[in-house]
């Protein structure tokens, strides 16, 4: 049978989704939290020469007026035409700039009299320095400007000096120490092996090897270094440490110390019967040396280490008023952006070659898209925030105690828009409601079946235990089927295993790790 092959057209209609770069900008600005969002727009003010800040000085605006008009200022003929040039070009409405337009009337045109500037440097010479130093201060601090507000000004954290490592700390230390030139280099080498927690986990041949020394010379350093603060440093497992710190407090032959050195291990599973049998001595005392052993810190490097904390901005704002809930959108932290007003000048010239108008219109194009794009994420914001509002206000009134359960398709739903709108709008996304500043996926939480039919939010549950745990007997620590069997007379019918899964979510330690000596 031979193999024939045709060509044919076949014609079919069919519709297809499309994403255009429109659509794909804006549900990528919509997912972006308030600082990328802002680093977003500031990239998009370097590339786009049609793009400026709305929120700049009068002196920055009058520096711009004055580099962007021609020598003879535009009549109202003038604005009136390019206006409705602007309106026959379909393009979007800006808010204009308040200051552009008294802007030359600040712009001082007169040269300075020569023979003044002559008269005042001849009066320094005359100038009793002393009485001004002693009357004027020459604090840089003292002398911005008046009318700058603390809005304008930066922030504490920003003036902040880094943060000391642990190795600077121990380094610091060390070169103070009179130890020799190849101890110091020795010790040096044990500081940068710790580990962020403060340990020393590299085998001490190991070191040796590196340094091309013997191992005794290895211990000597890291004896001294262990000397250093903070107390525990550079141990080698959690009871060398923790013996180190009993040891810098004096205590190297207290109970404390017995039970760090030979029953670690009974303490951590807290058998405090068998310690007292091991030991000798009476439940109570090994209870107070543990109160004396919980004070200690396990991990030294902790206060030096760690990131740097993230601060957050909250996109809305919930505020009670009376028994009405107000939903604001936070319009001061994202960007304000207008188009340049050269530019759209250039555009409307005759004279301007055709390349360069279409590079400027499809720069305004851009543009355009970049702040419907923000609108639209604002809109969409305060969309969610409301229905967020109109389904969990007991959570406003009474708590999280009174949380309800909320998944994605009921705010979807409510406001007409995809799930996964809803979700990219509450991605990253923070409220400052009166309970404190949450994000927005807090408010999304699974539920849990009632006796009583009615479904009770997984983060109540979690507070119910949480307040179960904190009001148990300290001998006698409440079991997980305990807890589920008080949750059961609270109308909440939950399993043993779902309790066990919020106490761990809620770095709850099991009872056998919880108990205390009474």
């Amino acid at each position: 049978m031979a193999l024939e092959i045709k060509l044919g057209q076949d014609l079919r209609l069919r519709q297809q989704l499309v994403m255009t770069p429109q659509l794909q900008q804006a549900i990528k600005i919509l997912q972006l939290s308030l600082p990328d969002l802002e680093a977003v727009v500031q990239s998009e003010l370097d590339a786009n020469p049609m793009l400026e800040p709305l929120d700049q000085s009068v002196a920055e605006a009058a520096a711009n007026q004055a580099s962007d008009e021609p020598a003879e200022a535009p009549t109202d003929a003038d604005r009136l035409e390019a206006d409705a040039d602007a309106e026959s070009n379909g393009e979007t409405e800006w808010e204009p700039s308040t200051t552009e337009d008294r802007a030359p009337e600040m712009i001082s045109t007169e040269a300075p009299d020569a023979t003044v500037e002559l008269r005042e440097l001849n009066q320094l010479d005359k100038l009793d320095w002393r009485e001004y130093l002693d009357n004027y201060s020459n604090n840089w601090q003292d002398s911005e400007a008046p009318d700058r507000d603390d809005e304008h000004r930066q922030t504490i954290e920003n003036t902040l000096t880094r943060k000391t490592s642990l190795e600077d700390h121990l380094i610091w230390q060390l070169r103070l120490s009179n130890l020799e030139a190849g101890d110091q280099r020795i010790g040096a080498m044990i500081i940068y092996s710790l580990s962020d927690d403060g340990y020393l986990e590299t085998p001490l041949e190991e070191l040796a090897a590196q340094l091309e020394c013997d191992v005794a010379s290895v211990e000597r350093a890291l004896a001294r270094v262990q000397r250093l603060d903070p107390p525990g440093v550079a141990a080698r497992n959690l009871r060398e440490c923790l013996y180190a710190q009993l040891k810098n407090h004096g205590m190297e032959e207290s109970l404390a110390a017995r039970i760090v050195l030979h029953h670690l291990d009974l303490l951590e599973k807290h058998r405090y019967t068998e310690l007292s049998r091991a030991l000798g001595v009476p439940v109570e005392m090994i209870g107070e040396a543990a109160k004396v052993i919980a004070l200690l810190e396990p991990k030294p490097g902790r206060d030096y280490g760690g990131q740097e904390p993230a601060y957050i901005v909250p996109d809305v704002y919930i505020e009670k008023i009376g028994d009405e809930l107000i939903v604001k959108l936070n319009d001061g932290a994202v960007p304000k952006l207008k188009v340049a007003k050269y530019y759209q000048r250039v555009l409307n010239d005759g004279a301007v070659a055709a390349e360069t108008k279409e590079y400027l219109q499809e720069r305004m194009r851009s543009a355009r898209w970049l702040v419907k794009s923000i609108q639209q994420r604002q809109t969409t914001i305060l969309k969610v925030g409301n229905s967020i509002v109109k389904f969990q206000r007991a959570f406003f009134d009474h708590g999280i105690g009174q949380l309800k359960p909320l998944v994605l398709k009921d705010v979807a739903e409510d406001i007409g828009m995809h799930e996964s709108t809803i979700s990219r709008a509450t991605a990253n996304k923070y409220a400052h409601t009166p309970m404190g500043i949450f994000e927005l996926k807090f408010f999304f939480t699974s539920g849990v079946k009632a006796t009583d039919g009615e479904d009770v939010s997984a983060e109540t549950v979690k507070e119910k235990i949480r307040a179960l745990v904190a009001t148990e007997a300290q001998g006698d620590p409440l079991s997980d089927q305990a807890i589920a069997d008080l949750l059961r007379t609270d109308q909440i019918n939950i399993a043993r295993r779902t309790v066990a899964k919020y106490r761990q979510a809620l770095a709850i330690l099991p009872s056998s790790r919880r108990k205390r000596p009474g």
